[in-house]
């Protein structure tokens, strides 16, 4: 039997990356560009729309949103006699995408119902809290600044003129020193409306502000309150800036500037003042504590104040979050759908799942399910490099133990410890083995986990989107038992099961193992969209990791080199 020592041991794995393994992360990037360009590319090719119709100059407001008492003494356009109604009066504004009732009991806004957005109880979806106006009243509401009129006109009973087209109401109030004017005017298929106020007494105008109070938007999603802010456009500083309830805990918070906007917002809907051009604007967030319609406990809402001056003229904005409506109104106004960190993917992909759902298979939870495959047979050639990588892992394991062996029992702050690891590193090198390969393709899932995210919290169109028996995409699943997050787990269990061992540690094994269930808790409270995205990502790589195991067999085991024990005399023996 000749000696170990005359066979030159030949390495396992060739060394160093191949022309072909350099050229694949390019070939990724190439096909992924191509990938998320084709919603762009086809907006340039394919036949344009009519171009929307503008909107008329009556919609623009013609005078400034607010302005500072001038210093001398404005007069009122009209008598100020008694002006009042004998009885309280609800007035219903009805057009084709929302219903707003109101009252002549203050002029206050009732309710604001979206007739094209439904609620959880699939009901038209109500904005206003009607568990809060108790205690911190309605919407519209007038706040003062500097001194307080005779009466509270947010208690007077307005007179009030409805617009012979239905769409626009007048109300007026004076007690002959006090006079108060506040006008709507909606349009009937616009989300766009506008609203102004003014406020005199005894011929001097009083500065005050609009108020909405009591949180807004969608109360059925987890963590309602926590999900709405107060928002601002700075114009000098090009910055959108928001507030939660907590920013106005121990009182309001004020902020006065040149703004294109302020106003409330949640995840999909905002309701904003824009005043004029230039205009000074101040902006007050506030924080209550109030119940929710669907929530009895009391917690922090946050709400607003908007305006400043005596005399104020808005456009007003009341409805989702939708990019192409806030481009029309305002492209400042855009920038409310926040696509947060990632939106360097979060947006492309968006547009890409919006043009698959528009032109192939008109259903966002199949859009998802195509896009998702799409995107990881553009990432296989690394997911295959992975794959090989963690089967060359597997045959050096023999060796692996053998080295951890000769280091068994030692701490971790022993140095000798650093010679174990220079040992393991040295081994990887030798053949070729990347110790790290096997995490690519959960590193590879995270940056698109985090743009589906993104994408199901801020883009309208997925809310109430449907898939099969999943009602809401961008909710978890309305079951008694989650079907989708169940189905992951199994799927997970399935490829941890065909992916190659890379350890002999049979803790370690178990708690691979154990993480299906780890990602099943989290994933359970996640929306459908996102565990559809995970679970056809496990689903594919099912598929990949059955063909590579089909194609490459496993490398033949590396043997540990064998251990001589010394002679006496100083020779040593096999």
């Amino acid at each position: 039997m000749a000696e170990a020592k005359d066979q030159p041991k030949q390495p396992l794995f060739p060394k160093g990356p191949s022309a072909e393994d350099r050229f694949q992360p390019m070939l990724l990037v190439i096909l992924l560009v191509i990938f998320l360009a084709i919603p762009y590319l086809y907006q340039y090719f394919a036949p344009k729309p009519p171009p929307r119709p503008a909107e008329p100059a009556a919609a623009k407001p013609a005078a400034p949103a607010s302005e500072t008492p001038p210093a001398e003494k404005p007069q009122p356009a009209r008598p100020v006699a008694p002006v009042s109604a004998q009885k309280e009066e609800p007035f219903v504004i009805d057009t084709d995408l929302y219903r707003v009732t109101l009252s002549n009991r203050g002029a206050l806004v009732r309710s604001w119902v979206l007739n094209k957005h439904r609620d959880s109880a699939r009901k038209p979806l109500e904005l206003v809290n009607s568990a809060a106006t108790s205690k911190v009243g309605y919407p519209f509401a007038l706040l003062f600044k500097d001194r307080q009129p005779s009466i509270d006109p947010n208690q007077a009973l307005f007179r009030a003129k409805l617009a012979p087209d239905g769409l626009g109401i007048d109300f007026d109030y004076s007690d002959g020193t006090l006079a108060v004017r506040k006008s709507f005017q909606f349009r009937k298929d616009r989300y766009l409306a506008q609203f102004s106020s003014e406020v005199m007494q005894a011929g001097s105008g009083l500065a005050h502000l609009v108020v909405w109070r009591g949180g807004f938007g969608d109360f059925a999603t987890l963590n309602a309150a926590g999900k709405q802010h107060s928002l601002y456009f700075d114009v000098p500083a090009g910055k959108l800036l928001t507030k939660d309830a907590k920013a106005g805990r121990d009182g309001p918070v004020t902020d006065y500037g040149t703004y294109s906007f302020a106003g409330l917002q949640d995840d999909y809907f905002a309701a904003v003042l824009l005043p004029a051009p230039g205009t000074p604007l101040e902006v007050r967030t506030l924080s209550d504590a109030v119940a929710g319609p669907l929530n009895p406990k009391e917690e922090p809402h946050v709400g607003v104040a908007v305006g400043g001056g005596w005399r104020q003229q808005f456009r007003m904005f009341t409805g989702p979050k939708d990019v192409d409506l806030l481009r029309a109104v305002d492209p400042a106004l855009e920038r409310v759908v926040d696509w947060g960190w990632f939106g360097l993917l979060a947006k492309p992909l968006f547009w890409t799942l919006n043009w698959t759902n528009d032109r192939l298979v008109h259903n966002y939870g199949w859009s998802i399910v195509l896009v998702t495959v799409i995107i990881n047979i553009a990432l296989l050639p690394l997911k295959f490099k992975s794959m090989k990588s963690m089967k060359r892992m597997q045959a050096l394991q023999p060796e692996v133990q053998a080295i951890q062996a000769r280091y068994k029992g030692l701490s971790l702050r022993d140095p000798k410890k650093a010679e174990q690891n220079q040992e393991m590193m040295a081994l990887y090198r030798k053949h070729g083995v990347n110790p790290m390969g096997g995490c690519l393709p959960m590193v590879l899932q995270i940056p698109f986990f985090i743009a589906f995210y993104k994408v199901l919290t801020v883009a309208i169109e997925m809310r109430g989107a449907n898939w099969l028996w999943v009602t809401d995409l961008s909710q978890p699943e309305h079951l008694p038992i989650r079907i989708l997050p169940v189905a992951m787990v199994v799927s997970q269990f399935v490829m941890q099961k065909m992916t190659p061992t890379t350890t002999a540690d049979p803790m370690q094994q178990k708690m691979m193992l154990f993480m299906p269930l780890v990602f099943g808790f989290m994933f359970y409270q996640f929306q459908s969209g996102l565990v559809l995205y995970w679970l056809t990502s496990n689903l594919v790589g099912i598929a990949q990791q059955w063909i590579v195991n089909r194609v490459t067999p496993a490398p033949a085991p590396v043997a540990p080199p064998v251990k001589t024990t010394p002679r006496k005399g100083g020779k040593g023996r096999r």
